[in-house]
């Protein structure tokens, strides 16, 4: 069931969503076999940025109704350390393309990333994370299909390797963008990151109380809090105060966005959100993606990907 994908053969068209899967953490608990059933076909690596981060504060998840908040915040060791640390011990041992995902609030921090990422051999393919504020503007920079069209087309020549531009579904009009990450010169589209969201902290016992517990792990007191100042005096529960949506519940959402961008450019699209068998990885292969990634599903099951990957291949949805 190998797949073309961007000039890129690859064994079957399941792969991870960025950030969704750490390879080198699983290579510690699985060992060599994992190298043996790797469950996706290319490895996405999670979002890198110019500078180290740390990410949010605590909490950083919330699991609702049929699906997972998570308020994580990318953090990473920043260019430098990936390409120090971690890109050597993938290229070690990964027995797949890598694909490294990079995000930048200006057109100048994505150049420099796409830049040094076109410099490894070790790197097949560069995935744009545009889910970013603009620091200009405030606005996502794949929220406004100008917008991306403009930092799609300043960083085109920089790059010899494929182009993946991830679109946020934050927007109105998904196909629009797009279409203008194609006319910038994206080689493919990936879509749908996760859906903006909120959680609040539990309640307090007590019959109608209207007060909720602190914010803190387990409802004790957030070191925030004391001496009566509070940072989340609304009470929400994540410490980045809201966060994305993934998981089952945006499945239907995925369907729709993806259909709407595959009918809209001749580029390929990886489509995601909430794949959780066969059946719904054949779904968006339906409507027009060409590559299908695994994300929340492989917080619960890691090698789920090989799984579906099987159910794909046998036709046994």
């Amino acid at each position: 069931m190998s797949v073309e994908f961007c000039g890129i053969t690859l064994a079957h068209p399941v792969i991870n969503g960025s950030g969704t899967f750490d390879a080198i953490a699983a290579r510690r608990a699985f060992g060599e076999a994992l190298e043996q059933e790797f469950p996706f076909a290319v490895f996405v690596s999670k979002t890198i940025t110019l500078r180290p981060r740390e990410g949010n504060p605590p909490p950083r998840l919330w699991e609702a109704p049929a699906g997972l908040i998570n308020s994580i915040g990318l953090p990473n060791r920043g260019l430098e350390g990936y390409l120090a640390e971690d890109l050597p011990v993938l290229a070690r041992w990964l027995p797949v393309p890598l694909v490294t995902n990079v995000m930048g609030s200006t057109a100048a921090e994505i150049s420099e990333l796409v830049r040094a990422c076109e410099e490894r051999e070790e790197i097949a393919a560069i995935e744009l994370n545009v889910s970013c504020p603009n620091v200009h503007t405030g606005l996502d920079i794949g929220a406004d299909p100008r917008q991306l069209e403009e930092v799609v087309r300043a960083v085109r020549p920089l790059a010899r390797k494929p182009l993946i531009v991830k679109l946020t579904p934050n927007t109105a009009d998904v196909a629009a963008c797009a279409r203008a990450a194609q006319e910038g010169g994206a080689d493919a589209v990936s879509l749908i990151n996760t859906l903006r969201a909120m959680a609040l902290a539990p309640r307090t016992a007590g019959r109608g109380s209207s007060e909720r517990r602190s914010a803190a792990p387990g409802g004790g007191v957030d070191p925030s809090e004391r001496d009566g100042a509070s940072v989340n005096p609304s009470g929400r529960w994540l410490g980045g105060g809201t966060g994305g949506l993934s998981g089952p519940a945006i499945r239907t959402v995925a369907l729709a966005q993806v259909a709407a961008a595959a009918a809209r450019v001749e580029i390929p699209v990886i489509g995601m959100g909430g794949v959780q068998c066969a059946a719904h990885a054949q779904d968006l292969l339906d409507v027009g993606a060409t590559l299908v990634a695994v994300g929340t599903e492989s917080f619960r099951e890691p090698l789920a990907g090989a799984r579906i990957a099987r159910g794909l291949a046998s036709g046994r949805l």
